[in-house]
């Protein structure tokens, strides 16, 4: 598929989940490509990173499900927190574990799990909706009962794929992209390259084949496609990007880098690059 294809099945007021985390491994190129459409209304469902910082600052985010929204090297994203601090946005904020947990259920389609994270802190009194459960053994312990974050479209972005959907991971971490590929009714997967079946475990271990074709809908190939934020091995963050991203003023740089398709993104980004050479 294309990019524009993938964001084409998209709606209006759908729950979209988007791996990576933080400023890493992001599927950026779909992302910039759902802000090219008219598509808005959304519940995001992320470990968030710039990702949610564009989409809340054009205004497309109705509610954020999330555990953190950071930068990484940035510790916490300027254009998410303008949007918070304006109200702009609903906000369900729970803890790490929390969030892995409600992925769990969608995935394995059950309306929730039992988990220790959350009891003891403000999490339950900052979103009363929800709720506990006691164990019905002997121990009779109490636990939040974690909703599950049904998705209906997921967005991931990986190293390598097939065209049947086959996602591979070559970088330190996983992230948890399998899970929203499972937890979501369609999945759209963005990749570095696109390769022959064969060639996924040629150089690499069969555990780096994260997702299975089972789970993914569409494949779309986006050379550079987590730019700005990291893909290891292929390439790191862009620092010196992302600081020019966070330090400006959203409809600037929207201008500049997102006014047309992936291409002209790229080589505005070239541009931006060799006018910071010495």
């Amino acid at each position: 598929m294309t990019a524009d294809e993938v964001v084409s099945r998209l709606t209006s007021g759908m729950t979209l989940g988007i791996g990576g985390w933080g400023s890493r491994r992001k599927p950026m190129a779909l992302v910039r490509a759902l802000l090219r459409s008219e598509i808005t209304d959304l519940t995001v469902v992320s470990y968030g990173g710039p990702d949610v910082g564009l989409l809340a600052a054009a205004g497309r985010i109705r509610k954020l499900v999330t555990a953190f929204v950071t930068l990484d090297s940035i510790p916490l994203e300027p254009h998410y927190r303008a949007a918070r601090e304006s109200g702009s946005l609903e906000l369900m904020e729970i803890d790490e574990a929390m969030f892995m947990w409600g992925l769990h259920a969608a995935a394995n389609r059950l309306p929730f799990l039992p988990v220790r994270a959350g009891i003891g802190s403000d999490v339950m009194r900052v979103n009363p909706g929800l709720r506990t459960v006691t164990s019905p053994y002997e121990d009779g312990e109490t636990f939040v009962a974690m909703p599950a974050l049904r998705l209906d479209a997921a967005l991931v972005h990986v190293n390598r794929a097939d065209r049947l959907g086959n996602g591979q991971y070559l970088g330190p971490d996983p992230y948890f992209d399998d899970l929203f590929c499972e937890a979501a009714d369609a999945a759209y997967v963005s990749c570095e390259r696109i390769v022959d079946t064969a060639e996924l475990t040629k150089e690499a271990a069969p555990q780096t084949l994260l997702l299975k074709r089972s789970s993914v809908t569409g494949v779309v190939e986006t050379p550079n496609g987590a730019h700005f934020t990291s893909c290891a091995p292929d390439y790191g963050r862009d620092e010196a990007f992302q600081k020019l991203y966070a330090t400006s003023p959203y409809a600037e740089f929207a201008e500049r880098f997102l006014h047309s398709d992936e291409h002209a993104y790229q080589s505005a980004v070239q541009a931006w690059q060799k006018e910071q050479r010495p």
